[in-house]
């Protein structure tokens, strides 16, 4: 089960529907692709994928490593999915795709449950989800997939402005 399939409390962000005001806003919200490559779990092989990337100027937006066994599955959001999806292929990486949710929130306590709020009440369960924020940050990054990524993306559209 997922972890908004079940009845939520609310976070007394606002009182408002809206997700934030002001500063205090949304930033920006996109479908896009997001790379998996599997590969044998050894050491180096992260460090390998990641060099090729690097060595193309490709910038890493968000990166999230599991181990399972003897796999390594990495999910790649980049500064230039096509050209990082092409290089690792080349180099016979066994890579996919996946349509995910990339979202700029503003670094404030309370925003990420405004938008499991916001999901929720449209009955659109979150199936994965990974931030990151520099602490002193005014934004951070969300990757999250949905039951259903169209519609999340449209409710929280319609929250953002």
């Amino acid at each position: 089960m997922s972890v908004l399939t079940k009845p939520y409390a609310q976070c007394h962000w606002s009182d408002s529907h809206k997700i934030g005001t002001g500063d205090q806003t949304m930033r920006e919200i996109r479908m896009q692709q997001e790379i998996i490559v599997r590969a044998t779990n050894e050491i180096g092989a992260m460090a390998r994928m990641i060099r090729i990337l690097g060595d193309m100027g490709i910038n890493l937006l968000s990166v999230v490593v599991k181990t399972d066994g003897d796999e390594t599955t990495l999910h790649l959001v980049t500064s230039s999915q096509s050209f990082a999806r092409d290089a690792l292929r080349k180099a016979d990486f066994m890579v996919e795709e996946r349509d995910v949710l990339v979202v700029e929130l503003p670094h404030y306590p309370g925003f990420l449950c405004r938008v499991g709020e916001a999901l929720a009440r449209k009955e659109i369960a979150i199936n994965e989800l990974y931030s990151t924020v520099p602490q002193e940050g005014r934004t951070g990054l969300v990757v999250l997939t949905c039951s259903n990524n169209e519609r999340a993306l449209q409710a929280l559209r319609r929250h953002c402005h």
